[in-house]
């Protein structure tokens, strides 16, 4: 496994809302963008907090190979104390190492972004054209993941046939450098299952 293969995760989504806008916001850039990225600020604190109680459990159940309160040093010894040798960061804490950028899409023209994993969210809701100006910002040593549902658009001028993400993964098809990933149903909850069938 290669480690620091990426200098920073760039995250960025469309500032698209759902029903009527709020209108103006105050504050600075980063205050503007806070309420549209707090979708991403969510899903990121829940995977620190899967990934910090997972190790924890796991240390308490000896599946690591070192008992709660020992930690094993760099030649396979153990050490007393020590507590828990993981810790993950918080989003918070990554931003400010610049480790993390939460970004609208808004503001990615123009740019050349090598080394960086790049996750562009809600992509159902940009227009093909769109979805091009981003990709072709990619530079060398970058990986970029679209993530989107086609069955929740929000603008009112695509639909499942016409948004960015379906044309954009119908055309890079047998591409050597290109894979698609479908999950078949939501990971939110049973309810947001249910939800997504019958509503």
């Amino acid at each position: 496994m290669i480690e620091h293969q990426y200098k920073k995760i760039l995250i960025a989504r469309p500032i698209e809302p759902l029903g009527r806008d709020i209108g103006y916001l105050p504050g600075d850039l980063q205050e503007k963008l806070f309420s549209w990225m707090q979708p991403v600020r969510d899903n990121m604190d829940f995977l620190i907090s899967k990934a910090q109680s997972g190790y924890e459990r796991g240390a308490h159940e000896d599946t690591w190979g070192v008992k709660h309160g020992e930690r094993k040093s760099r030649r396979g010894g153990r050490k007393e104390g020590g507590g828990n040798p993981l810790r993950i960061p918080s989003v918070d804490e990554l931003t400010r190492l610049d480790k993390l950028s939460l970004e609208a899409i808004t503001y990615m023209r123009g740019r050349s972004i090598p080394d960086q994993f790049i996750l562009i969210d809600e992509v159902q809701n940009l227009t093909p054209h769109e979805v091009k100006t981003i990709v072709t910002r990619v530079g060398e040593g970058s990986k970029i993941i679209l993530a989107g549902d086609p069955y929740q658009i929000d603008s009112p001028y695509l639909d499942f046939s016409s948004n960015g993400l379906v044309v954009t993964s119908e055309r890079f098809k047998g591409q050597r450098i290109f894979g698609s990933v479908y999950l078949e149903r939501s990971e939110r909850s049973e309810l947001s299952n249910l939800a997504a069938q019958l509503l």
